[in-house]
């Protein structure tokens, strides 16, 4: 029969690390909770990434949209600019040619004095050197001169200032040039003054007229019965 000695009781075994065991167990749980909050943690993290990237793609289209507005506005100012240019450079060719035609009009009794001296044989000298030298400014300037005798009368270009009737016309015709027309381009700013001949009433027309005196084949084909 073995002794005890007195005064030692029995102690339970510590692992060989030093821990008891009823220390292991509290450090175990927090590890549980700390697994059990990261799963949390990233959901979070997660859905905050997603926000930042809905909200940046909300600022995206925001640009967008102000972007083509801006761009909508700019070609609008563009084309509302060239239409300015277009108004400017057509109403700065009318004020030209107003300010040309009146110019123009001005010389018209002028040039009718150098074209009734030139019909009577007047333009001489340096006189005609002057005339010539004004005419050929004119005509730079776009002036042009238009009637000439036998033409067709229209009312758009000329005016009657006197009128007959003759048999050789088929039309009302300009028998006379009076005083001659300007025109710039296609802007007359005086029409020819005219004596107009109207075809002779009653008159057969000169093509009838050569039809009837021209002979037939039938009188040509009869035999001579002398």
């Amino acid at each position: 029969m073995s002794e005890e000695t007195p005064g030692f009781e029995e102690k339970p075994e510590v692992p060989a690390d030093g821990t008891p065991d009823d220390a292991a167990e509290p450090k175990a749980a927090a590890s549980s909770e700390e697994e059990a909050a990261a799963p949390a943690g990233d959901s979070a993290a997660a859905q905050s990434a997603q926000d930042s990237g809905t909200a940046l793609l909300a600022q995206l289209d925001q640009a967008r949209t102000a972007l083509g507005e801006r761009t909508a506005d700019l070609q609008r100012l563009q084309a509302e600019y060239q239409n300015y240019r277009r108004r400017v450079e057509r109403d700065r060719v009318a004020v030209k040619e107003i300010a040309v035609a009146s110019l123009l009009t001005e010389l018209l009794p002028t040039l009718d004095d150098i074209g009734r001296a030139r019909d009577h044989g007047e333009l001489v000298g340096g006189f005609k050197s002057v005339a010539e030298s004004l005419e050929t400014a004119a005509a730079k300037m776009g002036l042009q001169q238009f009637g000439k005798e036998g033409e067709p009368f229209d009312p758009t270009i000329h005016e009657a200032l006197m009128h007959s009737y003759a048999p050789d016309v088929t039309e009302d015709t300009c028998v006379a040039i009076l005083q001659p027309g300007y025109r710039i381009g296609e802007r007359t700013i005086r029409p020819a003054r005219v004596a107009v001949a109207e075809p002779q009433p009653g008159a057969a027309p000169k093509s009838e007229s050569a039809e009837a005196d021209a002979p037939s084949d039938k009188d040509t084909d009869a035999p001579d019965k002398g």
